[in-house]
Order: structure tokens, then C-alpha cells, then sequence
């Protein structure tokens, strides 16, 4: 299968730079995938879409202010680095721009000192491993340092950090937002639960791979990259109820969305885990554990629109695509949403 079967011509403008000022105000294209049929709602109004036996599933990660700024300790020079995932106790993989200035023994201080760090590793691409060296707690330091590493098509200054922040998010640990769920409020959140609609949720970390463009000319070519995700046993157990009582599971985004076929595939039920996965869900992909998904509207030719073509069709989904573009839809991370019912 081509990668070049899932692009599509999308106006610059129609990339959104910044969030609208009420999260549920976003417009919400509904498509159902039997029928093909399409819709256009306001986001506020996914509760007429959801019925009281459903189960939404949402990603309660929390992206870190990983994006920081510094110098080298020996010619000062400008290093930016994006943390990307910690290996293990204080040893983070980072992206370094420039990467060229940047080599095992390297040192590189941050906030007058405040945090250094030391190239230990050199990956390709940009890619290295750091030793993190501080006083105090890390993620403290980061909060204070660090900047909200906003993807690359973003180019308009982001002054409320939250926006790119779920309401519900937990978990510290990921390079880039679940972004299906900026449409949700607590408000929202609380009249879905009134409804008698189950929530749960999941963890998914957000890695590289959000920045990383498919660069094969077919898919089955393609390495995907690897995200920790966990499941407590309550949300299994329950989960797995809901599916013998063959309630509607429906995720939020890809990422829960991966998080729950990963582990379904791999034990045939929901399971208490906290693994690696590198799940590549493409057309012709076997679904075994979400039903509907509610999901941005992804980069042309990305594993993303992959993925909602595996559970929606090709024809569908780019044809809704096509329709969103036409109808001016603002687009990706901080743009409109897409339930696929």
C-alpha cells in the first residue's frame, strides 16, 4: 500500500496557530464509517453522539515543558534541546538543534546553571543522550525553565501553557499533546458522566514519532516508534466488563487508541501493564478493541490519517477530509475534531 494514498491538498491557512477561547466551541465533523454519511456540529454537542452505554476511554498524559534553551559551558554557544523521553534515572534522549555543536562530552548549561546537562551519546538525526545535573526536584526545574514543545507547524507564541494541556492531564511524560481531548472541558466532562456514560482512563506518552514525517514509499516499509503506555487493573476490569456486556468502547484520539488495541492484541483482553509499544494500525489492521474515535484531523500522508483510514475506510476518510477543506475546518493540533462513529 502507498503512503501517497493518504495525501491531500490542505490550504496554509487552515492550519489553526492558536486554540479557540472556549475549548467545546471547535466544529466537530461526524462521520459514519458504515454509511460514509457526514455532519457538522459544534464540539459541545458530542453528547447527543454518545449513548448512556458507552465507555469513552481518554489518554491523561501530561506534556512536559521539555523545550529548553541554553549554552554551551565552554563557547557559550546557543543550544536548544527538546527532551524527548527519560532512558532511565536522570539520562534523558533529547533533539538538539544545532546538533553539529553537540558531541559526547559536551556540557551544556541552563538558567545560569540552574540545570546542566552532559552529552553522553550520539544518535542520528539530532538525536543524543544527556546527563541531567541539578539540585532540587526535576520537574520543578522544567516547570520553571522549560517551554511547551509545540509541533513544528505552529508558529504563533502559545501564552496560555494550558492550552496545550488537557483538562484531565495526570501523567508527566510526554513530548507532545493528545490533542483530541483539548476539546473537552470539566464542564463537558461532568454533563458525559451525567449522562450515565462511563469514563476511563489510560496513559500514553507521547514521543518522537509526533514529529517524525513517514519517509518510505510504502507503509508496510515503515519503522514505527516506540511509547510507554499503562493500564491499572480497575480500568482493565472494567473495561473488560463493558465488553462482555458489548458496550460501545469509544477512544479519544490515537493515542488511547493505541494504548487499547496494543494491549488487546496482545493479551485478548484488557490487562493491568506498563509496557512499550510500537503498534502500527494501517488499512487492512484487524480492530479488537475500540469501536468509534473521536480524533484531530491529521497531517497528510502521517500514520495518524493511517490509522482513521484502518478504521473508517480510505474512501471515507479522504473524502471527509476533502469535505473538511472545503468547509475551511481549522486544522491539527489546536484545529477542529472528527467523531468516527
Amino acid at each position: 500500500m502507498k503512503v501517497e494514498d493518504f495525501n491531500y491538498d490542505l490550504p496554509e491557512e487552515l492550519i489553526a496557530q492558536t486554540p479557540l477561547k472556549d475549548r467545546t466551541s471547535s466544529r466537530l465533523l461526524v462521520l459514519d464509517r458504515k454509511t460514509g454519511d457526514i455532519s457538522h456540529v459544534k464540539f459541545a454537542n458530542i453528547i447527543d453522539y454518545l449513548d448512556e452505554t458507552d465507555v469513552l476511554v481518554l489518554n491523561d498524559t501530561k506534556v512536559l515543558p521539555s523545550r529548553i534553551y541554553g549554552n554551551k559551558v565552554d563557547t557559550n554557544a546557543y543550544i536548544e534541546l527538546l527532551l524527548l523521553k527519560e532512558k532511565s534515572e536522570n539520562i534523558w534522549e533529547a533533539l538538539v538543534r544545532p546538533a553539529r555543536r553537540v558531541h559526547v562530552g559536551t556540557m551544556v548549561s541552563f538558567n545560569n546553571g540552574e540545570l546542566k546537562a552532559e552529552c553522553i551519546s550520539e544518535g542520528v538525526d539530532g538525536m543524543r543522550e544527556f546527563k541531567m545535573i541539578y539540585d532540587g526536584i526535576f520537574l520543578e526545574i522544567l516547570e520553571n525553565i522549560g517551554t511547551m514543545p509545540l509541533p513544528p507547524y505552529i508558529h504563533e507564541k502559545l501564552e496560555d501553557g494550558n492550552r496545550y494541556q488537557t483538562v484531565y492531564a495526570k501523567e508527566y511524560g510526554s513530548a507532545a499533546a493528545p490533542t483530541a481531548g483539548l476539546h473537552f472541558t470539566k464542564e463537558l466532562l461532568q454533563k458525559i458522566k451525567d449522562k450515565g456514560i462511563q469514563i476511563e482512563y489510560v496513559t500514553l506518552n507521547v514521543g518522537l514519532g509526533t514529529f517524525r514525517p513517514v519517509s518510505v514509499d510504502k507503509i508496510e516499509d515503515h519503522h514505527m516508534h516506540t511509547e510507554k503506555y499503562r493500564m491499572t487493573k480497575d480500568v482493565a476490569d472494567r473495561l473488560n466488563e463493558a465488553k462482555k456486556l458489548g458496550k460501545r468502547i469509544i477512544s479519544v484520539g490515537t493515542t488511547s487508541t493505541r494504548t487499547l488495541e496494543s494491549i488487546y492484541s496482545k493479551y485478548g483482553e484488557f490487562r493491568e501493564c506498563y509496557e512499550d509499544t510500537n503498534i502500527f494500525i494501517y488499512p487492512g489492521y484487524e480492530w479488537k478493541a475500540v469501536n468509534a474515535l473521536i480524533t484531530n484531523f491529521h497531517l497528510p500522508k502521517s500514520t495518524l490519517i493511517m490509522l482513521v483510514s484502518s478504521l473508517a475506510g480510505i474512501d471515507n476518510i479522504m473524502h471527509a477530509y476533502n469535505v473538511a477543506v472545503e468547509e475551511k475546518y481549522r486544522f491539527f493540533s489546536f484545529g477542529d475534531a472528527m467523531f468516527i462513529k
